[in-house]
């Protein structure tokens, strides 16, 4: 069968390849993948992965053999894979505890983008009540970002969403953004919880805008750069202030099922901001780090 596998190489971060057909374990489902959801940190930061293997964590299709032990869906179930390893191939064993069922009001390419970028702002964004508190979403204008604004909005945030550009402001209010700023200089007040994708310069910045008693959530660092705070930054009088890491690996089949129980009531929409085939993998990969995809890339599989 066809895969992506990791390429180490000029050319890389993927390549097609021919590789052998998966063999379930007792207890995996045998998922044929429709649709597949690349990420900017599995392709960015490919040389953490084995050269040839099989690459990518997001994807959706349908269950064409049920796990051997009865357990997770029956043969025929429309499913979302999220957080899997291995999952950008026409065949996938997974195991149940990282599937979510997707309802029949939800197309499975939508479905393809929750994984990561809505597991992970669903994850941090439960961690404290949001009902009337202040949040900050830095980097709205990608995956994670979008997911976030939507879920904080749902909470009853109060959601400011930051973007490096006024073109990348586009629709954040529609999804339930208060103020949607390019500059944090403009944010007015301080922020009981923040969510932050970029690092960086940015997130000293962020720590600065922190109310007492506020979290600062690390969930990427797509700038690349450094962060260094002033002298004196990290003290101060109140009510203590923190700064949480994000490294949740655990299977993400309930949330996987949260959202896309959301996503069937018309609560919740997928940020596919590129769609196409993934012959095309190449451009789409060229697209996402020229940052000229605002949300979710998904590639449907021929």
């Amino acid at each position: 069968m066809r895969a992506l596998v990791v390429d180490h190489s000029e050319a890389g971060p993927v390549r097609f390849a021919d590789v052998d057909e998966p063999v379930p374990s007792t207890g995996e489902a045998l998922v044929e993948i429709r649709h597949i959801c690349l990420n900017f940190g599995e392709l960015n930061y490919v040389d953490q992965w084995p050269a040839g293997s099989v690459h990518g964590h997001d994807a959706a299709g349908v269950v064409v053999r049920a796990a051997s032990d009865g357990s997770g869906p029956p043969e025929g179930t429309r499913v979302a894979v999220g957080m899997a390893p291995h999952a950008w191939a026409e065949r996938v064993a997974v195991s149940p505890a990282s599937l979510g069922t997707v309802p029949e009001s939800v197309d499975l390419a939508d479905a393809a983008a929750l994984g990561i970028a809505g597991v992970t702002p669903f994850r941090v964004l439960r961690t404290r009540s949001l009902l009337a508190r202040d949040v900050l979403v830095t980097g709205a204008s990608g995956g994670v970002g979008h997911f976030a604004v939507q879920l904080a909005a749902l909470a009853g945030a109060r959601v400011t969403a930051l973007v490096g550009s006024p073109e990348r402001a586009a629709g954040l209010r529609e999804l339930g953004a208060d103020k949607v700023l390019t500059d944090l200089a403009g944010a007015g007040g301080r922020f009981d919880l923040v969510l932050d994708t970029v690092g960086g310069p940015l997130l000293a910045r962020a720590w600065s805008s922190l109310a007492e008693g506020g979290t600062l959530h690390l969930v990427g660092y797509s700038s690349g750069q450094e962060t260094t705070f002033p002298s004196g930054a990290l003290f101060g009088f109140g009510e203590p202030r923190s700064i949480a890491t994000y490294g949740d690996m655990t299977p993400t089949g309930g949330e996987l099922t949260d959202l896309l129980g959301l996503m069937a009531a018309g609560r919740l929409s997928a940020p596919v901001g590129l769609r196409g085939d993934w012959q095309d993998v190449g451009d789409a990969v060229q697209a996402l780090f020229a940052r000229k995809v605002h949300g979710k890339v998904v590639l449907d599989v021929a």
